[in-house]
């Protein structure tokens, strides 16, 4: 069966972790849904066609292409989120 993927969403929730991390803010489920929102909002989507499983080696490959866009709107996203979070207190 084939699927059709964004596979910067893939990428944005793999490195979204670590990169928040490295940075204080809050880390509750709310919050790191809408830093990734915000993020994918600001990067081109890269849409993939691929049977299960099979272009996964290729991602990893691409996404090293687009780490340093990636960190800049996952960093960007996070700084906007912790100035007006949605959340409760």
């Amino acid at each position: 069966m084939f699927s059709l993927r964004n596979y910067m969403e893939e990428v944005v929730i793999k490195m979204e972790e670590d990169i928040l991390n490295d940075i204080n803010v809050c880390k509750c489920e709310k919050c790191r849904h809408d830093i990734a929102a915000i993020a994918l909002n600001d990067l081109p989507p890269k849409y993939i066609v691929t049977e299960k499983g099979v272009l996964y080696s290729k991602i990893d490959a691409l996404r090293q292409q687009f780490e340093v866009d990636i960190t800049a709107a996952i960093t960007k996203a996070a700084v906007i989120v912790k100035r007006n979070p949605r959340h409760e207190e």
